[in-house]
């Protein structure tokens, strides 16, 4: 019952904020998103640690005659992805605090719905529950994007629509098949898929159809043309869930619905997944470096850092799946806290151009802090957040192909490069006429800001708090994918 709370919670109190009007919408909307993140710290602190089992499930029959169930369920995989939506959203709401949006009652309750779609995907243990939360998630924020967004907002949304849309097709057809492929009355359930004995050939196939729908919505290299645009039209908070969160479930669905179910199609395709996952990391970072718009230089450091995401987890080795899985929390932080960071400095020069800015240390010794703080997460400094995970990918790929680890550690070098090159730009040198007065950060910038900051050590600090809530789940995967 506890995941079903936490399921379907966002989604009621959605239905409540659009019935109220200015402050009192995104007053509820914050309200609601807390209890959310408390309802997980409970299931949290009731979740078995030593067990990669699934945990907290409910079961009932949708179709009953059609052999679909409505399944949820936890393990730790699961569950620190559900930390991570509940965590973060909260903060992306009181981000949003400062800016004065027209409907603000839809704005928050389409946030909330989101919310919904995404636990939905983090916990839906049947394929075609988990097309149905992959869906829902997707619909509330082609909404933001598009009435809130920018200039260009319409011909980026529908682009960014149509791939994901694209993508989903290939998934559900891929699902029908598995589907059919169930013995007697047929079962969507997650399980049955593993139990499926397919030849060679049909998992060829499934593995390119899940795997263009999964690898779209991470992006990696060649389907993420759609995401730099659509980071740099959305409003600060629609980029804060689509590359905090919404990637995440593209990262999720290899994990629990494309490598145990086709293991023998993985195989087959791993190392060209490989290959354009590294090519990914080098094309992303020298973009990043040419880039003059902040919003568009974290957009692509943000394909760089999911790159090596995907190259570790493609391993198929247990370091490269533990990091992989707490890459994926120390990206979200690091990345809502940079574009949060630069929405503030948007808000008080009307620029993102790093040509525009400098200086603003000057007068903004907090802000200065905590952005270098961080940016040092970002491009994984021993003792943040982002160390751990890059350590754990790059071990990964070193034990699958030595060459291979050698090109995708080119990551921290670029990494450091074009992020470096972005705060002497934005943070030094003498003022320019658009940060001649700046000041430092208010108390509810500070509110959003400190929770990441301290996220960032104390992942970096204490990893084996979070590392040991997965790690039997990854065992258990590997011994499904390696049976």
């Amino acid at each position: 019952m506890l995941t079903a709370l936490i399921l379907f919670w966002p989604a009621l109190a959605a239905l409540l904020v659009l019935l109220l009007k200015g402050q009192a919408a995104r007053t509820v909307a914050f309200g609601a998103a807390l209890i959310e993140f408390a309802l997980a710290l409970v299931a949290l602190a009731s979740f078995n640690t030593a067990s990669g089992n699934i945990q907290m499930s409910l079961s009932f029959p949708w179709i009953e005659s059609a052999g679909i169930g409505f399944i949820i369920g936890m393990d730790g995989i699961s569950l620190l992805m559900v930390l991570l939506t509940t965590f973060l959203v909260p903060l992306i709401i009181l981000s949003s605090f400062k800016h004065e949006y027209r409907n603000p009652n839809a704005f928050y309750a389409l946030i909330l719905f989101m919310q919904t779609g995404l636990i939905g995907v983090f916990v839906a243990l049947d394929a075609f529950l988990f097309y149905f939360f992959w869906e829902v998630a997707l619909i509330p924020i082609y909404f933001i994007a598009a009435i809130w967004g920018g200039a260009r907002r319409i011909p980026v949304t529908f682009k960014f629509f149509v791939y994901t849309i694209f993508g989903s097709l290939f998934m559900l057809a891929a699902f029908v098949y598995l589907y059919l492929q169930t013995p007697g009355n047929h079962s969507s359930d997650l399980f049955s898929f593993y139990n499926l004995n397919l030849s060679s050939e049909s998992q060829s196939w499934i593995f390119w159809f899940l795997f263009i729908a999964f690898a779209i919505k991470m992006p990696v290299f060649p389907f993420h043309t759609w995401q730099p645009d659509t980071y740099t039209e959305s409003p600060t908070q629609a980029t804060m869930l689509l590359s905090g969160i919404m990637l995440k479930m593209g990262i999720y669905g290899v994990l629990r619905w494309l490598l145990p179910v086709v293991p023998n199609g993985v195989s087959q395709w791993a190392e060209l997944v490989l290959v354009l996952s590294i090519i990914g990391i080098v094309y992303a970072s020298f973009i990043a470096i040419r880039q003059r718009d902040l919003k568009r230089l974290i957009a692509y450091s943000s394909i760089a850092h999911v790159g090596l995401i995907a190259a570790g987890i493609f391993t198929l080795n247990e370091q490269g799946l533990q990091g992989g899985v707490i890459q994926m929390l120390s990206h979200g932080i690091n990345v809502v806290g940079l574009f949060f960071i630069i929405d503030i400095i948007f808000s008080r020069t009307n620029t993102r151009e790093i040509t525009s800015l400098g200086g603003i240390t000057q007068t903004t010794p907090v802000l200065s802090i905590f952005f270098m703080i961080l940016l040092l997460g970002s491009i994984a400094l021993p003792l943040t957040n982002g160390f751990v995970g890059e350590f754990l990918l790059l071990s990964g790929v070193f034990q699958y192909n030595g060459w291979f680890g050698a090109v995708a550690g080119l990551t921290i070098i670029l990494g450091a490069v074009y992020m470096l090159r972005m705060f002497q730009g934005v943070m030094f040198g003498p003022k320019s006429p658009a940060t001649e007065i700046f000041a430092d950060l208010t108390m509810n910038e500070k509110a959003v800001l400190i929770p990441l900051v301290v996220m960032v050590f104390w992942i970096g600090l204490f990893p084996n708090m979070f590392l040991s809530i997965s790690e039997p789940a990854v065992s258990n995967l590997l011994n499904i994918i390696n049976r």
